[in-house]
């Protein structure tokens, strides 16, 4: 008898699963083409290569440097290519394009609309082009039979000291395609208690927000992000291992923070590539998210940066396929976790999880189902 668990899914069936991604940044996520049009049409003259495969490859080799200041260096180059309203535009529809063409269904795509107003643009401006090009890239993703549905983030710097302003202006857009607040960039030495009066003003306005921590400094950033900040989600979270200890028999004691994240169902944002080129992990077999997802912690699997990474959400699950043995119900499990933990309302991810992930994953266990029937009978023909 075929045991019904044992439906690993091949690529075509990793790319057409439905599947969601809570972290993702605009800027990360830019197609090598469109980075030489946009600096060729603002006369940015600095970029490493010109040809756009070559541009590609130069990311990703500059990411892979194991530090999280290195790798964050290499947005300098995109987002000086993202400072007109037409820019803006372009990479917000392109990126919904590309993320439905994947099989993504939901998206939360977060930006900085400090680091583009270079050209004068203002904040407001900055919302409104990149809001107008998500929605011009689901129209577009539904014209090639793909659904999407996309949210913006709207991040503050965490070495600068806007973070009010731009919690202000998320609040504002919050009807208008903008699903909540986050702050991102280098940890160490800015920690997130440097912007409470931001995170502050969102709880008074019951208004969401993640915060990038426990990526590359570890329990206290996590700590302080939930417990001072009162995070919703965490981004990335993959140091909360540090507070889980394995014994060489096998046996798991989790720390209390360890704890109250598990307990809480407090969601982290896993981006598994990403964490192996800031040096968060080893390798995709040490990642920590191996075994969060046998402590059943809220883990979700998130692309980060698709450009640096040279990355998608299939090749995310790809990987993790390949080296845990993840099946279609692991998938199923990632993806309901990750809907359960977006920022739209709660009717609204029912739906999503009831008409949309649960049906496409069905219909491709049903596939599997018939296909190794297909394969037994015509083994057993043969032996016979």
């Amino acid at each position: 008898m075929m045991s019904p668990t044992l439906n690993v899914p091949g690529q075509d069936q990793i790319r057409r699963a439905p599947k969601v991604l809570l972290h993702d940044h605009l800027d990360g996520g830019l197609r090598p083409g469109t980075i030489v049009d946009l600096a060729a049409a603002s006369g940015y003259d600095a970029l490493p290569e010109t040809e756009p495969d070559k541009l590609g490859v130069w990311f990703r080799e500059a990411a892979d440097s194991g530090s999280l200041e290195r790798y964050l260096e290499t947005f300098a180059h995109t987002c000086a290519v993202m400072q007109t309203r037409d820019a803006l535009f372009r990479v917000a529809a392109e990126c919904a394009e590309d993320l439905a063409a994947d099989g993504v269904v939901y998206a939360e795509v977060r930006y900085a609309p400090e680091q583009h107003l270079e050209a004068g643009l203002t904040l407001e401006e900055v919302v409104e082009a990149v809001n107008e090009g998500f929605r011009e890239g689901e129209r577009r993703a539904r014209q090639d039979g793909n659904r999407i549905r996309v949210g913006a983030l709207l991040t503050a710097m965490r070495h600068a000291a806007r973070s009010l302003e731009i919690a202000e202006l998320a609040n504002r857009y919050r009807d208008q395609g903008v699903a909540g607040f986050d702050i991102a960039g280098a940890e160490a030495g800015f920690p997130p208690t440097r912007h409470l009066d931001a995170f502050e003003y969102l709880k008074r306005e019951n208004n969401h927000f993640t915060i990038h921590a426990g990526e590359a400094f570890g329990l206290p950033s996590i700590w302080q992000a939930i417990q001072w900040c009162g995070a919703d989600r965490l981004g990335h979270g993959v140091r909360i291992i540090d507070d889980i200890e394995v014994a060489e028999g096998g046996g798991v004691k989790l720390g209390r923070l360890a704890s109250y994240v598990r307990d809480k169902r407090i969601p982290l944002e896993l981006c598994p590539t990403s964490n192996l080129q800031t040096g968060a992990a080893s390798s995709y077999a040490e990642h920590p998210i191996g075994l969060l997802r046998k402590l059943h912690f809220r883990a979700t699997v998130n692309t980060d940066n698709r450009l640096m990474s040279g990355t998608s959400m299939s090749r995310e699950f790809e990987k993790l396929t390949e080296t845990f043995g993840y099946t279609l119900d692991d998938m199923q499990w990632f993806t309901v976790n990750a809907m359960k933990s977006a920022f739209i309302p709660f009717d609204e991810r029912l739906a999503m999880i009831n008409d949309v992930i649960k049906p496409g994953y069905a219909e491709l266990k049903s596939e599997w189902l018939f296909e190794q029937t297909a394969a037994t009978s015509v083994s057993s023909s043969l032996a016979g």
